[in-house]
């Protein structure tokens, strides 16, 4: 089976040269609403706030406001990307061309990953200005945020093929996503709440994205790092299986 890397390598240009025509909107806007986070509560309520499993509160809370910033971007990335062809009416092309399926999936999404993983990284290193901040495992630091970043990207792709509109695009990160990552430790650990919220807590997904990467930080953990991981490619596969369905059935492609 060949592999059509022109058609490959065109998307994810295309789709990365967009990113740049719009430097406010994609890279300033969330470094900076981010940038406040750490202001507030990193800066200013973290400096009166007793530490986290030996962690000062200004650090701790780093990874989850990466994390939150990561989540949103990525599904954002990925949704408009396939999106606005719909609504144009270009998915036709796309679907014409002799491109398969999961070359032009892979294009999509490795472009919405790649803006995410930079826009993360560049987060990363506005933190280092306004915290005192040490990274235990960098290895499995960008191995989380490629992972979480590719994840929620094809979780984006999906959102963009089910959406009939611009409000449906916006619906499910402002109104899932975001309240799962508030609720999911992002500011603090599970660990302080009652047995039974924790135990709802546990049901929360994103929970085990954000102690996974707190734990590449502070080699610290609400749940265990293996148990993080395997979530995240369980996740994946889930992803990667019902953008095969789609692309199979045609689900909302052609119409």
């Amino acid at each position: 089976m060949s592999v059509n890397l022109h058609a490959i390598k065109a998307i994810y240009r295309f789709e990365m040269a967009r990113t740049w025509r719009t430097p406010l909107q994609s890279v300033l806007s969330p470094v900076i609403s981010t940038s406040l986070y750490f202001v507030v509560f990193g800066a200013a309520i973290g400096s009166h706030m007793q530490a986290i499993d030996g962690v000062p509160y200004g650090a701790f809370i780093v990874p989850g406001l990466i994390m939150l910033s990561l989540l949103t971007q990525s599904i954002a990335n990925a949704s408009f990307a396939i999106y606005f062809p719909k609504f144009v009416g270009t998915i036709f092309e796309l679907l014409s061309a002799p491109v398969a399926w999961w070359e032009a999936v892979f294009a999509y999404v490795a472009a919405a990953a790649t803006k995410s993983v930079l826009l993360g990284l560049l987060i990363l290193a506005t933190a280092f200005l306004f915290v005192p901040l040490k990274i235990e495992h960098p290895v499995w630091m960008l191995l989380f945020l490629i992972l979480t970043a590719a994840t929620f990207s094809l979780f984006g792709f999906i959102i963009g093929v089910w959406a009939d509109g611009f409000e449906k695009l916006q619906a499910i990160p402002l109104l899932v996503i975001t309240p799962l990552t508030f609720l999911g430790g992002s500011f603090y650990s599970i660990d302080m709440l009652p047995p039974f919220w924790r135990a709802v807590t546990l049901v929360n997904p994103v929970v085990y994205l954000i102690s996974g990467f707190r734990w590449s930080f502070n080699g610290t953990a609400d749940v265990g790092i293996a148990v993080s991981l395997t979530m995240t490619l369980v996740f994946l596969c889930a992803c990667i299986a019902v953008i095969a369905w789609i692309f199979k059935t045609g689900y909302r492609l052609k119409n």
